[in-house]
This record gives C-alpha cells, sequence and structure tokens, in this order.
C-alpha cells in the first residue's frame, strides 16, 4: 500500500512514517496543501491521509480541489478536531473517512485496508455525533424528523454495524455484548423503522448515509 500523508507538523509526520513504514506501508510526505494536491494527482497513491488544520490551505480545501480535478482515490482525515462542523464539512467535500490522530497505529491500519477496499470509516467515538448530525444537521438547526430520531445511541451504534453487513456474532463481539442483546437491539431497530428484515434496515441505513462507523477490525 502507498500512503500519501498532507501534514504541516514535521514531528508527526516523521513519526507516523516510521510506524506505517515498519508495518510495510509506504510512505510519502508533504507540508501543505497545495504541494499535497500536486502530489496525489502525480503520484496516484492508493490513499492520502490529509490534516484538516493547515495554514495555506484547508484539508477541506484540498478535498474540494481533489474532487474538482476527478482524483478517484480514497482521501482519509486525520485530524485532532472532534467538531461536528469538520466532520460534515470533511465527509460533504468527499472524504473517505475521518480519523483522529490519537488512534492506534495497527488501528489505523486495518482502517486504511477496509478504505482502500472502499467502505468509509469514521472514528468510533463520533458515532454519536453522527447521529445528532443526521438529526439536525452540522448548522445545529432541527431537521424534518426522520425514522431515525426514535434510535437510542446503542440501537443507531448496531445500524451502523448492520449497514457494514455484519452478523449478530459480529456485532457483539465488537460491542462486547451478548449475541442475545444484540437480537433484542435489531428486534427493536425494526420495529422503530417500520421495516421486517436487518436487510431492510441495512439498506435504509446506507440510501440515508447512515453507514459511518467503525471500530472495524481493532477489537480483534
Amino acid at each position: 500500500m502507498r500512503v500519501l500523508l498532507i501534514d504541516d507538523h514535521a514531528l508527526f509526520r516523521v513519526g507516523l512514517q516510521g510506524l506505517l513504514e515498519r508495518r510495510g506501508i509506504e510512505v510519502l510526505m508533504v507540508s501543505d496543501g497545495r504541494r499535497g494536491v500536486i502530489k496525489a494527482l502525480h503520484e496516484q497513491p492508493d490513499v492520502v491521509l490529509l490534516d484538516l488544520r493547515m495554514p495555506d490551505m484547508s484539508g477541506v480545501e484540498v478535498l474540494r480541489e481533489l474532487k474538482a480535478k476527478a482524483f478517484k482515490r480514497p482521501v482519509v482525515v486525520l485530524t485532532t478536531s472532534e467538531e461536528d462542523q469538520d466532520i460534515a464539512n470533511s465527509l460533504k467535500a468527499g472524504a473517505s473517512g475521518y480519523l483522529l490522530k490519537d488512534m492506534d497505529p495497527d488501528e489505523l491500519v486495518s482502517v486504511l485496508s477496509d478504505i482502500v477496499k472502499g467502505q468509509t470509516v469514521v472514528a468510533p467515538r463520533l458515532t454519536r455525533l453522527l447521529a445528532d448530525l443526521v438529526k439536525q444537521g452540522p448548522s445545529g438547526e432541527e431537521s424534518p424528523a426522520t425514522p431515525f430520531d426514535s434510535l437510542t445511541a446503542r440501537e443507531f451504534e448496531i445500524l451502523c454495524h448492520l449497514a457494514e453487513g455484519q452478523s449478530n456474532k459480529v456485532i457483539a463481539r465488537h460491542l462486547d455484548i451478548s449475541d442475545g442483546t444484540v437480537k433484542l437491539h435489531v428486534k427493536s431497530i425494526l420495529r422503530k423503522l417500520g421495516v421486517h428484515s436487518r436487510v431492510e434496515a441495512a439498506v435504509m441505513a446506507v440510501e440515508n448515509g447512515i453507514r459511518y462507523l467503525s471500530d472495524a477490525e481493532s477489537r480483534r
């Protein structure tokens, strides 16, 4: 896997480069957004890791520029920001993931593999925030009610796993709960969404953009 890291902090760049290269990943590095756009278009890496806060050109601006130039490889925001506006803007601009810089290196490698395969992944602890975005949008203004509004935080989390096609057993392992508890939550989700099967619930979630969970492989 070839990764392009666009980040203006030299210490972070060098540190992450070492961590990834020890895991067999080739790392290209650029210190600013404008050069990052040029490098991405020229090198066509498997995935781009993008800082959000940069002085000359923000991560969101980089995302928009790459999208305008029809860049097809996945771009993942890797940041310290847990602000809902940043998450919403990044995903809207075309980010294939939104990860936090304090994540475990092995988890990052696993997530990057998922993203290269076409998945969209957001840091696990931001799942509740995403649920709020679905309900009211990043502006904070209440949007029209949706069937998802009645879901509890745990039900929303399980729905995200269903959208990834995971079984009750896998979900139970990820969330450290019993299969029976997952089954009860799924039953409640189906009732609240007015559907008759987990497949219908998963399709409904994906169609509404609810697919951004992932503890991915981090609990394995």
